[in-house]
């Protein structure tokens, strides 16, 4: 039904002042909002899309709660709390399907950090949809509503790792940078153990973050020995053992440094 509004309400000055480029990956900026928190806007063809910084991005706060989840883990606590159990305690297929909106609201502000070069931040709401997924997988009511969030676990896994090892890089602490690469392909090798999925497709993320340490030794470390100390340290830690002398043999025949 259509409701007269204010002449106020129309956002058309403000979308002309931001115009949409079409040529632009993302458009994304911070701004400081009417109640003075920070906003994150993302700039979209048919207008803006505005998240609170901190917090649930929709500035809601259900039940009371910083967000559903949240809600549901107090109530899950409370439970522990009062009957020594929770095997009473069950998602179904509405609280998923709530649950699994709200993670959704967390993605599209994650990305916006990254556009931003703000990787705390997306560390932050890409650890937080990790710890929903967990949840989800420990009380939901049915195996299919368990993989709907499952299927995703790998990509946002592989994007807290990239948040964890831009953050590194800003600060440009490559070992850290590389130890953290290394320490998100063990995690995903982890999950990839118990998944039923054996195609090479299935393991992207993995291949992805092999790629990009490579890249990160060769345009980050200085000098020609550096980069062969960091390949020398990155075969042993994959047990690459017969890579790893032929490197140790090269690095004995250079010249120092």
């Amino acid at each position: 039904m259509f409701r007269r509004r204010k002449r106020g309400d129309d956002i058309s000055h403000i979308l002309k002042s931001w115009d949409y480029d079409i040529r632009e990956e993302m458009m994304v900026r911070k701004i400081r909002g009417a109640d003075a928190y920070m906003k994150i806007q993302m700039r979209l063809d048919l207008g803006i899309l505005q998240m609170d910084e901190e917090g649930r991005p929709d500035g809601k706060h259900p039940h009371g709660k910083e967000s559903l989840l949240d809600y549901f883990e107090y109530i899950v606590g409370r439970m522990k709390h009062k009957y020594g159990s929770t095997v009473d305690f069950t998602l179904d297929k509405d609280d998923c399907y709530a649950l699994q909106q709200e993670g959704i609201q967390y993605y599209y502000r994650y990305l916006c950090f990254f556009q931003l070069g703000d990787y705390s931040h997306a560390e932050r709401d890409t650890a937080r949809n990790l710890r929903l997924f967990d949840f989800v997988k420990k009380f939901a009511a049915e195996d299919k509503l368990i993989q709907e969030f499952e299927q995703y676990r790998p990509y946002v896994m592989m994007m807290n790792t990239r948040a964890r090892v831009l953050g590194a890089l800003k600060i440009k602490n490559v070992t850290q940078a590389v130890d953290e690469i290394n320490h998100g392909i063990d995690l995903l090798e982890r999950v990839y153990e118990r998944s039923k999925e054996e195609d090479d497709a299935s393991r992207a993320e993995v291949a992805f973050l092999r790629t990009w340490a490579d890249e990160i030794i060769k345009h980050h470390t200085p000098s020609k020995k550096q980069r062969l100390v960091e390949e020398l340290r990155q075969a042993v830690e994959h047990e690459e053992f017969e890579k790893a002398a032929k490197l140790r043999d090269k690095i004995n025949r250079m010249k120092d440094p």
